[in-house]
């Protein structure tokens, strides 16, 4: 059934006039409100005025204008219902074929810094959602529109089948507009909440009307899906753009958040990690990104290979060389320069590169979920490094070595518990993750089992490459591991792993203290003549 009327009431006013003129060009009747009637106006339409539609004012500073048996009727109307059309008819009321609306800007409003409880409760949107709503229940017949992406797919069916919508899309868009609202009303509530002085945790709840199918999830007899938040002003791997290679897979989309929320640490200097698994096996900054990039891949060649990538800074031609004869999976970066972005197209079909949208900075404040079986849990992101700096032990920790330290912890904090990792300083105020143990039972293996025996691997590589004449390989590696610093993602609840640390000649501890055996963890370092320091923050992921 072609559409005769369509009711347009926007706040986003993007591709307002566009969209509106097509309906116009169409046949179709404007009806409008409020300052989207005024812009349509001046952009030389015919638009009626909502208040001459429905007979009544706007009232109440605009909270009242469409909330009218006019407008519902119009809306609800079930078209070919004998009854509902007599109903209509004896009160002189006519169908609304369409809808355009996209409400007050919530989330937007409470996003500004010191925004008030009257200024946000005026932001909530009434007439917006309820006109929706009826429309969207009625989306046999009627085409409601709330996102203006979906403006030019509407004028492209009402062009291709005679003034009418397809059943398909007004169903699509009934959909995305209840998926909007559950948003809406979760995030009016979460607010709300958060100004009440009450300890219980706020309802939360979040929808969205589409996601992506991927290609399959973790192993290829898993369905999967991704799902995007709205558009953040934080780079993120939801919002990047793919300017080359096959598309993202569930288990690249998993690596890449890593690799992202890794290197952010580093943010304001060269610098990349490189993620394998979920787990930072090579973590490092140097003077320009390609320097990085090469401490970064020393960390562990072998894990290296099929990783996901992340840097700091542009991809020059200088760092792009370097992923010659190297095979990753993704690498994400906040731009390419040209010459660098045309080498890494040519270098492989295969390979995605993945541009920021937005700068990259430091973790801020914010909150994480992660879904168990039957809930859902909430916490707030591990956005800190440490709370103190104390030195317990009778050997004292370096200043000079606490920027190493400080580097370390912000790669521990990426690695799975119990988390290991031993760093060191390749060059003067330059760092990179020399060997790191993860996802252990108990964290003494993670040092000894792992950690340890990678860093001897790394340097036995480094060893060879640097061809250091005169000097065994033993005390290379006993000269290296000296220098370098032990980060523990979490207390030592014993002095074991300060044995473990001695026995392989580290000399500078850093963990977070609180243990009840803290004592005999210090007596330990001073007996071996290892400087510790407390952080006083531990920094689990599991």
């Amino acid at each position: 059934m072609k559409i005769q009327r369509a009711l347009l009431s926007v706040s986003d006013k993007s591709g307002l006039v566009e969209f509106a003129k097509g309906l116009a060009e169409l046949g179709i009747e404007l009806l409008s409100t409020g300052g989207t009637a005024k812009a349509l106006k001046a952009a030389g339409l015919s638009v009626k005025d909502v208040a001459d539609f429905t007979g009544f004012p706007e009232m109440l500073d605009g909270r009242v204008k469409t909330l009218h048996p006019n407008v519902h009727a119009g809306l609800l109307c079930l078209r070919g219902n004998k009854e509902h059309e007599a109903t209509m008819a004896q009160h002189g009321l006519q169908h609304i074929d369409l809808v355009a609306v996209n409400l007050y800007p919530f989330e937007s409003t409470i996003a500004k810094p010191d925004i008030s409880l009257h200024d946000a409760i005026e932001n909530i949107d009434i007439g917006g959602p309820t006109m929706l709503r009826s429309a969207a229940k009625n989306y046999a017949s009627v085409t409601v529109v709330t996102d203006p992406a979906d403006y030019a797919r509407v004028l492209a069916e009402l062009n291709a089948h005679g003034g009418d919508t397809t059943p398909e899309l007004r169903r699509e868009l009934a959909v995305k507009v209840f998926a909007q609202q559950a948003r809406y009303d979760g995030a009016i509530a979460s607010y709300l909440s958060s100004q009440s002085a009450k300890s219980d945790a706020p309802p939360f709840s979040f929808s969205f009307a589409s996601g992506e199918r991927l290609r399959y999830g973790e192993n290829p007899h898993q369905d999967a899906a991704f799902y995007r938040y709205p558009e953040t002003d934080e780079a993120c791997i939801a919002h990047a753009d793919i300017l080359h290679g096959k598309e993202m897979s569930y288990n690249n989309y998993l690596d890449g958040d890593a690799a992202l929320e890794a290197v952010r640490e580093l943010a304001g200097r060269p610098g990349v990690a490189i993620v394998k698994h979920g787990n930072p096996c090579g973590f490092a900054t140097g003077n320009t990104l390609a320097e990085a990039f090469e401490a970064a891949w020393a960390g562990d060649p072998v894990s290296a290979f099929g990783s996901v990538i992340a840097t700091t800074a542009t991809v020059d031609l200088a760092t792009a060389q370097l992923t010659a004869n190297r095979f990753i999976e993704v690498l994400i970066a906040p731009e390419y320069d040209a010459d660098a972005l045309e080498f890494l197209r040519a270098k492989s079909k295969q390979l995605r590169l993945l541009k920021l949208r937005s700068p990259l900075a430091p973790p801020a404040p914010g909150s994480v979920l992660r879904q168990v079986n039957g809930g859902l849990l909430m916490q707030d992101r591990d956005a800190e490094t440490l709370s103190q700096w104390m030195v317990p032990t009778a050997a004292l920790f370096p200043e000079e070595k606490k920027a190493l330290a400080e580097f370390g912890i912000k790669v521990c904090k990426h690695i799975k518990s119990n988390a290991i990792a031993i760093v060191r300083e390749y060059a003067p105020n330059r760092y990179t993750l020399l060997g790191m143990g993860a996802g252990q039972p108990n964290r003494v293996d993670s040092l000894r089992k792992l950690a340890v025996p990678r860093a001897e691997d790394n340097l036995a590589a480094l060893y060879e490459k640097q061809n250091t004449y005169g000097v065994s390989f033993k005390e290379f590696r006993d000269q290296t591991i000296r220098e370098c610093v032990l980060i523990s993602d979490a207390f030592f609840p014993f002095p074991d792993t300060i044995e473990q640390a001695a026995e392989a000649g580290l000399r500078y501890v850093v963990q977070p203290g609180g243990s009840r055996k803290d004592e005999e963890v210090v007596a330990a370092c001073d007996q071996y003549g290892i400087a510790m320091a407390f952080t006083g923050m531990r920094h689990f992921r599991h």
